[in-house]
C-alpha cells in the first residue's frame, strides 16, 4: 500500500558559500506523483532528518513548476535537470540531490548563476527595441526562420549544458554551449540583426566558440531539446565569416 511507502532521499547541504559540503538523509512518505520539489517542499515543512532530528529546512531555488523559468536546476542521480519535472517513480532509491558544481553554492542547492547572466551581457542576449524615436512597425521574419528561430527561444538559461559541458569549469572561462548558441536567435530577428557584428565578435573573444571542445553532452542533456550542437556549428561558420570580413574590410580592403 502506498501509505506504508518512504522515499529516502541522500542531500548534499552546505551552510555558507566558505563552509564544507556534508550529506543529510531523508525519508518522506510516498504520494503518488511526486516530484523532487514536492518532496523539498514536504521536508520545509516538517525539516526532521532520517535519524529522527530536527534540522534546518533546506534551501533550493524554483519559481514557475512547469520547466519554463528553469530555476530549479540541481543534481539528481548524478544528472543535471530540472527538479520540477523530476518524478520520484522514475527515479531510483535512494535519490541523491546535489547542487550543480559548475556555479559557486550559495547554500545548500541554491548555487549562484552570476556566470551565465554575465555572459548574457556580453553577447547582448536582447533585440534593441526601445528608444526615444518611433521605429515603425517591425519586420517581419519569414515562417521557415520563425519555426527554428522558435526552437532556440525556448533556452531558459538553466545551465543544465553548462554543467554536462567539460570545458565549462572553474579554471576555465568558456561561455558555454546556451551562450554559443543565443546569439544564432538575436541575429536572426530583423532588428536583432543590427548587432550581428557585435555579438559575433563577442563570440571570438577569450572564452567564446574557440574553448568548444564538441563534446556533444549539451545536446544530450538540454530539457527543451534545443539543437545545440547545430547552432554551435552554424555560429563557428559565422565567427569564420565575420573573421575574414574584419580582415579585409578596412586595411586590407583591396580594389
Amino acid at each position: 500500500m502506498s501509505e506504508n511507502k518512504t522515499v529516502t532521499f541522500i542531500i548534499t547541504r552546505q551552510d555558507h558559500p566558505d563552509s564544507p559540503p556534508y550529506t543529510e538523509e531523508f525519508k518522506l512518505p510516498y504520494r503518488p506523483n511526486m516530484n523532487v520539489i514536492s518532496a523539498l517542499m514536504e521536508i520545509r515543512r516538517n525539516p526532521v532528518n532520517a535519524k529522527g532530528e530536527k534540522t534546518t529546512p533546506v534551501a533550493w531555488d524554483m519559481n514557475c513548476l512547469e520547466e519554463v523559468c528553469g530555476a530549479c536546476s540541481m543534481r539528481i542521480n548524478g544528472k543535471p535537470r530540472q527538479s520540477c519535472t523530476a518524478l520520484v517513480d522514475q527515479l531510483e532509491q535512494p535519490i541523491r540531490l546535489e547542487p550543480m558544481d559548475t556555479f559557486p553554492v550559495v547554500r545548500d542547492l541554491v548555487i549562484d548563476r552570476s556566470r551565465m547572466f554575465d555572459a548574457l551581457k556580453r553577447i547582448k542576449a536582447w533585440i534593441p527595441i526601445d528608444g526615444t524615436y518611433d521605429l515603425g512597425p517591425g519586420p517581419r521574419m519569414p515562417e521557415r526562420t520563425r519555426q527554428w528561430a522558435y526552437e532556440l527561444s525556448k533556452c531558459m538559461t538553466c545551465g543544465v549544458c553548462l554543467e554536462a559541458c567539460p570545458n565549462v569549469n572553474s579554471k576555465s572561462n568558456f561561455i558555454g554551449p546556451a551562450l554559443l548558441s543565443l546569439p544564432r536567435l538575436y541575429n536572426a530577428h530583423p532588428t536583432g540583426a543590427m548587432n550581428k557584428d557585435e555579438r559575433l565578435e563577442a563570440l571570438m573573444e577569450d572564452g567564446g566558440i574557440s574553448g568548444c571542445g564538441n563534446s556533444q553532452n549539451c545536446v544530450q542533456v538540454c530539457p527543451k531539446g534545443i539543437p545545440l550542437t547545430t547552432s554551435i556549428a552554424a555560429m563557428n561558420r559565422a565567427t569564420n565569416i565575420q573573421m575574414f570580413k574584419n580582415f579585409f574590410g578596412s586595411d586590407h580592403m583591396v580594389d
